[in-house]
């Protein structure tokens, strides 16, 4: 984007394309007002009411609307806004939107209009990216989480390390350059306070793995021979008829995967039974071989096996594939048997039996954690920049405990600091801030 860019007057649908009881488009500019008083009945809205009416082009109505206007600097952007509800159909919203470039406006870049509220210092850059993750938020737990960050946690700790750092490189610079009048910092103060500000540094960094598993979920994968209940255990666990069930072999010849709220988000994935016979034909041969790059890909293995026939040959190998792996090896037909094993958890997908038990075990094994424990929410490049801080605060303790000259030790700080800027916004290259807003949708 060009820099005449960023002053033009933007617009675009900000509900989801679709039929519902309510559409919104977005205007956003210094043409806003300008815009809405060439298309809208009742010209001349009042920033802060709401104003009932008509979309209207060339004397035709087009929607009756309600109209809300915020005037600059007080709405998303820090600009001018006009948000126009409208009926919901598709073709309504379309309309509207087309009407409202035709007279001013052009059609917004994805995160456009977060990245304006940005640029204006309506959020810092840790509260945009929470927009986007509270926008994609596949379960109700990250969609919590998410909400913490856009409120401000991340990046008020962010600023109160970086204060105590800056507090610290301020001492040390003042005793460089007025050493008649100012002494150095005491090397115990230098080391005491680097101790901290890691110390800080790493509380955020602990919660980076719960962050990742929360962005992302996890993947389990039903392994097993063919007939052992992987279908019909899918099925269980989804509470719907998802994956066709039959007692032929070779049933499921493909991948079927659905997702699932475990407070994380878990794609469960039905594979094809995994079997070597010479009955096998090409298709269910490509399936198998899906199911072992599923078992290799996942994060955890769910190995069904029936309990009726106990574990046969064909089982055991197929064990081995995955018991490297973190797995939990179930079996299936239980209302059949009477003599259990340790070791193994048992279920029946025709009677219930386990089912729910089962539901935990797979939340308990990959949810690890305690969710309301986790007080920071990080992306990949927030963690790559707390780690960076923290190597070169690691370098200026180091330094102070050999009693390194201070102007050198300030050259780490300020290199910290830095890397702290970056998570926040106030030092960030074009190319990242337009990688961090490509992952928006457009109208947010």
């Amino acid at each position: 984007m060009n820099i005449l860019q960023e002053f033009d007057t933007i617009a675009a649908i900000a509900t989801p394309l679709g039929t519902g009881g309510v559409g919104v488009i977005r205007i956003s500019g210094a043409e806003s007002f300008g815009i809405i008083n060439k298309i809208f009945s009742k010209p001349d809205p009042k920033p802060g009411r709401i104003a009932h009416g008509w979309i209207i082009e060339d004397g035709r109505k087009i929607d009756e609307v309600i109209v809300l206007p915020f005037k600059n600097p007080n709405s998303y952007t820090g600009e001018d806004v006009i948000e126009i509800h409208c009926h919901g159909g598709v073709n309504v919203v379309k309309n509207i939107l087309d009407l409202v470039i035709k007279n001013g406006a052009r059609l917004a870049e994805r995160g456009e209009f977060t990245k304006r509220a940005f640029l204006n210092k309506k959020l810092d850059l840790s509260q945009a990216e929470a927009v986007a993750d509270l926008i994609h938020a596949k379960t109700r737990n990250f969609a919590i989480q998410s909400a913490k960050n856009l409120s401000g946690v991340l990046s008020e700790r962010v600023s109160e390390i970086k204060g105590e750092i800056f507090e610290t490189l301020s001492r040390i610079v003042a005793g460089i350059d007025f050493p008649e009048d100012v002494a150095e910092p005491e090397y115990s103060y230098l080391t005491e306070s680097f101790e901290k500000s890691i110390s800080k540094i790493d509380e955020i960094l602990s919660c980076a793995r719960q962050s990742n598993i929360l962005r992302q979920g996890i993947k389990v994968a039903i392994v097993g021979r063919p007939n052992v209940g992987k279908s019909s255990l899918f099925n269980s666990l989804l509470n719907v008829n998802r994956a066709i069930v039959t007692d032929i072999a070779g049933t499921t010849r493909d991948v079927i995967k659905e997702t699932l709220d475990m407070d994380v988000a878990v794609t469960l994935i039905d594979t094809a039974g995994i079997r070597e016979s010479e009955d096998v034909g090409k298709v269910e041969e490509i399936g198998i071989e899906y199911s072992k790059q599923s078992a290799s890909d996942a994060d955890l293995v769910i190995f069904l096996y029936d309990a009726s026939t106990g574990l046969l040959a064909e089982d055991k190998e197929i064990y081995s594939l995955i018991e490297n792996k973190v797995h939990i090896k179930a079996a299936n037909k239980c209302d059949l048997i009477d003599r259990r094993e340790d070791g193994t958890f048992y279920i029946s997908t025709k009677t219930g039996e386990g089912i729910g038990e089962l539901r935990e075990k797979i939340k308990t094994t990959v949810c690890n954690f305690s969710i309301e424990d986790t007080e920071y929410i990080t992306n990949e490049r927030q963690a790559d920049c707390l780690k960076k801080c923290r190597e070169s605060l690691e370098k200026a303790l180091e330094a102070a405990r050999i009693f390194e000259l201070q102007d050198l030790i300030s050259i780490d700080l300020k290199s910290a600091l830095l890397f702290l800027d970056e998570i926040t916004g106030e030092v960030i290259t074009d190319d990242i801030l337009n990688n961090i807003f490509d992952h928006f949708c457009i109208g947010k």
